[in-house]
């Protein structure tokens, strides 16, 4: 696939050659930019006419060559035959549509379903992706949906007409991990049932090592290897695979070491190198490999793009690592930096025509200390509570009652004036850094912004000279700044999020989701920069994540989340190996580790049952509707957090 552009032609894909087999499972992985979408959206026929084209090759569905069907054919295929769940669903659902009409509408124009059917088929659907309350929900608009829901919306899409080829580009990044386990094993079943052909698109190596039967591994639009999961798994035979497996954080692997990355950018699409396109930042580069290296056969049947694959194989070459120990860091103060206690926020909705009041308890009686130092982990499914918790202590929400306090200041009571001075000290971090960034701005007047706001230019020098001190901090070279952030990569751009929030010199900040949506090697990269400025600037996180083995990795404690409920509170290494709570046990029970032999001698105990409404929540336990231990008791009396053991706290009766 190349595409047109004022650059010159752009050689996003080249040379891909794939098979996949009814009820087969494939995964494809690799960085941003590798052409892992493209190819997707090449399959369904979705790129742009007038800036792309396909030199050559063929995609042949059933027999039929797709790229020789003419439109009306296609969008017959689309949606029927071949379905594609996108990664971002607020771009790929329509706003001003319910959702209720966009699951229905493919079942009435492919299957000439009633409207009646139609929605009963669509109420099933949502049941099936773990949407509560689903007669209501039809009738809602995506922005009513948080993140994760409107992703399960676009996964009930695209299994509304029982398709014999989905794919999914990214499916589970926005969900957590119970979630994601939910839809996976239901993904995976029907297509074990329904022989459907299934690409999973994906960074998350762990769902990789539980589900998929093969494994293509792409790097700067070529594929480098491909074969089993086993065989890629437990015997890569291409540098940029082994690199890959060993940046990402696990939970069976022991603390202490820093993830070990993969230094350096992929090449230029519009200008790639003449030979090995990892050459520039492989270990092992020989003059050989500027001649382009063949996709040859490997000793354990798979495939690699590499002229050393036989070394590899022979024990002769094993990945330089570039991790190493983590140094110790400042150590928690007695004094917290930030205390909050009882903290509650309700919203007051409104539903229906008549505008019928109801609220959501979004955060109930949340207590907890960060010490100077320390990074605390705050983990849960979508819609517990954990951004909001964030929100609240930035202020961006005003909490309905409790107290936070950060370096002794309420912040609840401050005033505009007031709040204008913490937030010198209190940082962010988005989940997002694209939406997040002035897209207007240069890097350079993004980071200048609050230097000039709060007169922050140390004397004798300029804004300019401040801007390449922090960009240099961060890993970003100084000619970065005349960039705007379209021009950088997504783990560019989280840099620059990192460099803004340094830029005022806090001493404590709220990692919303920060690595989330970053590739496998630039999500250590993120994680080792911000333990390296913690280290060096002393600072103190609160790290808002879904992803277990990365909390892990970073946190000193950790606080669990339910249903705006704290459930267990605990040092790291205790509540990874010994948690109390019965949620807890079930959300490291569902997460999965890259390892196909560990994942496929075990099944993951998915949490039963479904989430209650936030508008009723149950009585009692919030827990106790899904809980395996859960009695008639758990239904009547609200479990304190109580201390279990020394600095163990858990909400519970049973434990």
């Amino acid at each position: 696939m190349h595409f047109s552009t004022s650059r010159g032609i752009v050689r996003a894909v080249e040379g891909l050659s794939l098979d996949v087999k009814r009820g087969e499972v494939v995964a494809v992985v690799g960085e941003s930019g590798s052409g892992k979408s493209v190819s997707a959206l090449a399959i369904m026929r979705l790129l742009p006419r007038h800036t792309s084209r396909i030199p050559h090759g063929r995609i042949l569905f059933q027999g039929r060559d797709l790229l020789g069907l003419d439109d009306e054919a296609m969008r017959e295929i689309r949606g029927r035959d071949i379905s594609m769940i996108f990664q971002e669903p607020m771009t790929s659902l329509n706003p001003i549509l319910t959702i209720g009409l966009q699951i229905c509408e493919p079942l009435q124009i492919h299957l000439a379903m009633t409207a009646a059917q139609a929605r009963a088929r669509a109420v099933e659907l949502l049941q099936l992706v773990g949407i509560t309350d689903p007669e209501r929900r039809l009738d809602q608009y995506p922005h009513q949906f948080s993140g994760g829901m409107r992703q399960r919306v676009m996964i009930a899409i695209g299994l509304a007409c029982n398709p014999k080829l989905i794919i999914a580009d990214e499916p589970t990044t926005a969900l957590d991990v119970t979630i994601q386990a939910q839809i996976l094993e239901l993904m995976k079943d029907l297509s074990r049932k329904l022989d459907i052909a299934l690409i999973i698109i994906t960074h998350n190596l762990g769902v990789v090592a539980r589900y998929a039967d093969r494994v293509v591994v792409m790097y700067a639009g070529q594929m480098v290897e491909e074969g089993d999961a086993d065989a890629v798994f437990h015997r890569p035979r291409h540098p940029y695979s082994m690199g890959l497996l060993r940046s990402v954080p696990r939970l069976d692997r022991p603390r202490g070491v820093k993830l070990e990355t993969i230094e350096g950018l992929p090449p230029n699409a519009a200008k790639p190198p003449e030979g090995c396109r990892f050459a520039a930042r492989c270990p092992y580069r020989l003059p050989v490999c500027e001649q382009p290296p063949p996709l040859a056969a490997t000793d354990t049947g798979a495939l690699s793009r590499c002229h050393r694959h036989a070394e590899i194989a022979a024990g002769r070459i094993a990945w330089a690592a570039s991790g190493g120990e983590v140094q110790a860091g400042t150590g928690a103060t007695s004094e917290p930096i930030l205390s909050v206690r009882h903290l509650t926020k309700h919203f007051e909705v409104r539903s229906g025509l008549r505008g019928v009041k109801s609220v959501v308890r979004a955060v109930e009686d949340v207590s907890f200390d960060i010490h100077a130092g320390e990074t605390l982990g705050l983990v849960g499914e979508s819609g517990c509570g954990k951004t909001t918790v964030g929100r609240l202590i930035l202020r961006l929400e005003d909490p309905t009652s409790g107290e936070i306090r950060f370096r002794g200041a309420d912040l609840a009571e401050a005033s505009a004036g007031e709040m204008k001075a913490i937030r010198r000290k209190v940082q962010v971090i988005f989940q997002d850094p694209y939406s997040s960034l002035n897209p207007r701005m240069t890097v350079g007047q993004i980071i200048a912004e609050p230097l000039h706001v709060y007169r922050l230019v140390p004397a004798g020098a300029t804004a300019a000279d401040r801007v390449a001190e922090l960009l240099q901090q961060v890993g970003l070279r100084g000619e970065m700044a005349a960039r705007y952030p379209h021009q950088l990569s997504g783990g560019q751009r989280q840099r620059v999020g990192i460099a803004r929030a340094l830029a005022m010199e806090p001493s404590f900040i709220v990692c919303d989701e920060p690595v989330s949506a970053l590739d496998v090697s630039i999500q250590g990269q993120i994680i080792n920069l911000l333990e390296e400025l913690q280290r060096s600037h002393g600072l103190a996180y609160l790290f808002i994540a879904h992803d277990l083995a990365v909390v892990r990795h970073i946190s000193t404690r950790v606080v669990v989340m339910y249903f705006g409920r704290v459930m267990e509170v605990a040092d790291r290494d205790t509540l990874y190996r010994e948690p109390l709570h019965p949620y807890t046990r079930l959300l490291l029970d569902a997460a999965p580790v890259p390892d196909p032999t560990i994942e496929k001698g075990r099944a993951p105990r998915l949490i039963q049952g479904e989430l209650p409404s936030h508008t009723a929540p149950p009585p009692g336990c919030v827990f106790s509707t899904r809980c395996p231990l859960a009695s008639r008791e758990c239904s009547e009396t609200v479990p304190p957090l109580a201390a279990k053991r020394s600095g163990h706290f858990a909400a519970c009766i049973k434990v």
